[in-house]
């Protein structure tokens, strides 16, 4: 393999280790705010239990409902833009994995091209050879 060859495969590896660390990163986020709409679920399922038994809990529902619709709305704003990320990732890493199987088929195709060459090279010289014996 040459070595313009081998360093565009190279590079092209570290950029998708790379993509694959952000993807892997940004599906870490994701999980992170897929529990905590999950805890703010649990959470309210607390609260309105505790209401039914409690009048004056009853009483504070309301307010806590406000503030838990607040925060639930600003968790499912931070999934939708984890989504969205993600998926941006995920074309890139598809992108970047082609663009390394493009080099790799370039690299594969030169060095193929080579070898045929350095063998129409040696069945040159072994013709002309014969040619010389036959002549001389």
């Amino acid at each position: 393999m040459t070595a313009w060859a081998h360093s565009l495969i190279r590079i092209s590896n570290y950029e998708v280790e790379t993509l694959q660390k952000r993807l892997a990163e940004i599906t870490g986020r994701k999980a992170s705010a897929e529990m905590r709409l999950a805890v703010l679920d649990a959470e309210v399922e607390i609260e309105r239990e505790r209401a039914r038994a409690d009048t004056q809990a009853s009483m504070l529902l309301g307010a806590y409902m406000a503030g838990w619709k607040a925060r639930k709305g600003a968790a499912e704003g931070d999934l939708v833009a984890l989504d969205a990320e993600e998926e941006g990732a995920r074309d890139a890493l598809t992108g970047a994995f082609e663009e390394l199987k493009k080099f790799e088929h370039v690299a594969e195709t030169t060095r193929l091209n080579a070898i045929i060459a350095a063998a129409k090279r040696e069945t040159a010289a072994f013709d002309e050879m014969g040619l010389r014996r036959r002549a001389g």
